[in-house]
Formats: structure tokens, C-alpha cells, sequence
């Protein structure tokens, strides 16, 4: 629908409201209601959002040390654009119309803090050099019978899951929740966020939800506002959903893998397929695989943003930790599934549930194209068995702070995404470890309260 098209629909309908959201830096989407005027308005031009979206952490703390935003620049306003194409409605709020907003302003020169915006220049480059991504992403995620109060007031501690046990791939336990499950699936085709699949997973609650793949950016819309949408479908059955990578010590944590393949420009030519090489991987695929590797520690941020993300990454817990790539293998950071032209891909597993949609694709993008662009080779083998054991290209960055100064630092990073984002992400990745490193945990009074 074009604009015209939209202001009519709207003008015609019942609802005097429609929801806008932004997705910020840490993927997390903020909004607000506008009324129909105000919209209508706003969709023929522009309007102001405030810049603190991009001056704040999750919890709404101020960061002391970027320089986009904050105390002196006064927290104005940044001209925000709203995007027709993202039209849909929320047919759990009575099918009010919605829309996604991004700085992707010809006046805004702030923009690079926008990761929607980031993502459009990255999708840029490709259809440059001739190719349409086509990408997806799935989740894995905990559900909690309980309320945004509860919680408080159980500090976060002793939650109840929906399913006790471990029950993976169980239609036993999605019948108890059928009424949970089944609203997952229809409502989330309803609100334009269609599912392949949906089923538990391994872990008391756990469950997996696979979305279809499309173009990338509609696929990083979908996966922005699909944690959005079980949030608040969980709300109505009474049930709390959490993205956090890794809940409890002793089970997996929570991926969010990313599912990636380039096409020609009529979307009618898989580029990553080629049935006259070994195991039907095209050279394009190879070079594609290559910057990945190479880029993948440099802007490791990226695919894992928060403390918590490293916990995920750690030996036999289904979740990578070394630089490799194998053929439907599921210890690799790099899973190549070579099943056909319309199918051939690359799952990327380092993913966390817990990761802003529209970085994570922007950096698998950006990486694979500069092997492309590079014309790199793919020198190292691909990983047979234990990917844990093969340290051939080495191993990921233990945590938040090393792996932010590993990014802070690259001239690849730089290369990919520029000067003034990498230097404001890697800024808002520091500002999240100095505010862990200030708070006494549970596990050092456990360990030290006593004893010493």
C-alpha cells in the first residue's frame, strides 16, 4: 500500500489511535499511541522522537560516556520516519493499525544509532553488488506462569514455568498450554509475523518458535516485534515469556539462530546453491562463509550484546564457542544446510535469543559480504564431529568487556559499519559490563559471606 492508500484506510476505520514503535539499541521496542491526525501528518513528512531512546540502557539509566546524546546535547528531538510497508494491525488490541519508525532521515546525521536504519545501509551493499538476502530468524525462549508484579515480588527468584521436566519436541505438554500455544501461532500470522513452526523445547517452559524467512528487512521486523508480541500474548493468558540467553546454570541457554541466503534480484536464483561443487556449496557461499569467520570476533557484540549472552556460550550446551563451519552440524558457529536450491543456507548458531534483530542480520550480512568483496577463500575445512574440539581458527571472546574492546578496536568493525556506530555500540556495551561490575551478585555472597 502506498501512502495515499494508507491515509484513506486509515481515515475509514474505527480506531481514533495508531501504535508507532522504534527498536533501540538494545532490540527492545518503544513506542507510542498517535492520533489519527497526528499520523496522517507524521506519514506525509516526519516527526520528532526523543533522542534519549538512543541515550539510555534497558532499564532507562542514562549512559555518562556517548556523545550522540545526553545532558549536552539537552535530549531533543531526533526526526524520526515512519515506514508504510510495516503496516499491520494487533488483533490482540482490538486490530489497531501499527507501524515501525526508523532515523532514516535525510537531516538526521545521527542516524548511525539507529539500528534499522544501520541494517537499511548494509541491505544497500547487497543489492549493489546484485544480490537479494533472504533471511530468518527463530527463538528459543522460557514462559513463567506468572505476573510483570509477581515478579517483583518474588525478586525474580523461585519463578513457576508453565511445564515442570524436561520435555523437548513435546505435544504432550503444548496441549496443557493449548489455548497458550495455539494463540502464539494464529495471532502471530494475524499480526504479519507467520510462524513455520512452534514446539517446546528442552527445559521446564522452553519453547521454540521458528518465523518464515523473507526479504531480510521485513524478516528483522518480524523478529524485532516478534519477542514484542509473545510478550504481550503471553499477558493474556497469564504467563511472563523471557528472552534472557541463558536462565539457569545447568540447562542450555536460548539461541536465536539466524537463518541467511543470498539470491539474484528477481529472488528466482538461490546464489548459495551450486550442484556442480562438493556438497552443492557455490563459491559465492564460500567466500560468504570466509568473512564470516574472519569477521565473526570482531564484531561478536553484535550477536551477543549483554553479560548474560556469554553464559550461553559455553561447551556441550548446544551453543558454539569456536570459529568454525560444518555441514548440518549443530557444534559449529556456522551451520550449512545444503538441502536443495530453494533451501540451501547458512544457520548462524552464536545468535542469542537475547540480540537486537537488526544488528545481528546487519552484521551477518556485512561479514559475509566482505568475504565476498575480499574474494576470500574457504581454506579451512569444514568441522566433522566435535566442533568444541577444533580450535583451528580459534575461539569466540569470553565475555562482554573483551569482546567490546576487540570491536572497539577493529578496523574491520570500522570497515562494515563505520567510525561513529561502532564507537557508540561499543560504548553502550562497556556502559552494561561497568554496570554489572558494580553489583554484588548472589553467587559471591554464596561463595564469600561465610567463609571468609
Amino acid at each position: 500500500m502506498n501512502k495515499k492508500e494508507i491515509i484513506a484506510l486509515l481515515k475509514g476505520q474505527k480506531h481514533e489511535k495508531i501504535k508507532v514503535a522504534i527498536i533501540d539499541i538494545d532490540g527492545v521496542a518503544r513506542g507510542k499511541f498517535m492520533s489519527k491526525n497526528k499520523f496522517i501528518s507524521a506519514l506525509e513528512s516526519e516527526f520528532g522522537f526523543c533522542q534519549v531512546v538512543f541515550g539510555w540502557d534497558m532499564n532507562d539509566a542514562c549512559y555518562d560516556n556517548v556523545k550522540v546524546t545526553g545532558w549536552h546535547t539537552g535530549y531533543g528531538d531526533l526526526e524520526a520516519k515512519i515506514d508504510p510497508s510495516t503496516i499491520r494491525t494487533i488483533p490482540w488490541e482490538d486490530d489497531i493499525p501499527f507501524f515501525i519508525a526508523d532515523f532514516d532521515t535525510a537531516a538526521n546525521d545521527k542516524s548511525y544509532v539507529c539500528p534499522r536504519t544501520l541494517l537499511k545501509k548494509v541491505i544497500k551493499v547487497a543489492e549493489d553488488m546484485n544480490f537479494k538476502p533472504l533471511f530468518s530468524q527463530e527463538f528459543e525462549w522460557f514462559n513463567y506462569r506468572e505476573s510483570s508484579t509477581s515478579l517483583y515480588e518474588k525478586n525474580f527468584q523461585n519463578l513457576n514455568p508453565i511445564t515442570s521436566g524436561m520435555f523437548g519436541y513435546s505435544l504432550l505438554k503444548m496441549g496443557e498450554n493449548d489455548a497458550y500455544f495455539s494463540d502464539l501461532f494464529d495471532l502471530m500470522k494475524d499480526f504479519n509475523i507467520p510462524l513455520e513452526g512452534l514446539h517446546t523445547e528442552t527445559g521446564p517452559g522452553v519453547t521454540e518458535a521458528s518465523i518464515e524467512y523473507s526479504d531480510i528487512l521485513e524478516a528483522a521486523d518480524r523478529a524485532a516485534l516478534f519477542k514484542l508480541a509473545a510478550k504481550q500474548i503471553g499477558f493474556k493468558h497469564g504467563i511472563i515469556p523471557s528472552f534472557m540467553a541463558k536462565q539457569i546454570s545447568s540447562l542450555p541457554g536460548c539461541s536465536g539462530h539466524i537463518h541467511q541466503s543470498l539470491w539474484d534480484m528477481e529472488k528466482m536464483k538461490n546464489l548459495f546453491y551450486d550442484s556442480n561443487q562438493a556438497h552443492e556449496i557455490s563459491d559465492i557461499m564460500k567466500s560468504y562463509i570466509a568473512g564470516q569467520l574472519i569477521c565473526l570476533p570482531e564484531i561478536l557484540p553484535m550477536f551477543a550484546p549483554t553479560i548474560n549472552s556469554y553464559k550461553r556460550l559455553v561447551e556441550g550446551a548446544w551453543a558454539p564457542t569456536n570459529l568454525t563451519w560444518g555441514i548440518d552440524n549443530r557444534t559449529t558457529a556456522l551451520r550449512v544446510l545444503t538441502t536443495g536450491k530453494q533451501s540451501t543456507r547458512i544457520e548462524h548458531r552464536v545468535v542469542g535469543s537475547d540480540t537486537n534483530s537488526y544488528l545481528a542480520m546487519a552484521a551477518a550480512l556485512a561479514s559475509g559480504l566482505y568475504g565476498i568483496k575480499k574474494g576470500l577463500k574457504l581454506e579451512t575445512p569444514a568441522t566433522k564431529g566435535n566442533g568444541y574440539e577444533d580450535y583451528s581458527n580459534g575461539a569466540l571472546p569470553k565475555n562482554l568487556w573483551e569482546s567490546s574492546q576487540k570491536m572497539k578496536q577493529s578496523k574491520i568493525a570500522k570497515e562494515l559499519f563505520g567510525d561513529d556506530f561502532v564507537d557508540h555500540f561499543t560504548k553502550t556495551r562497556e556502559w552494561e559490563w561497568r554496570e554489572f561490575s558494580k553489583e554484588v551478585t548472589d553467587w559471591e555472597t554464596k561463595r564469600y559471606f561465610e567463609i571468609l
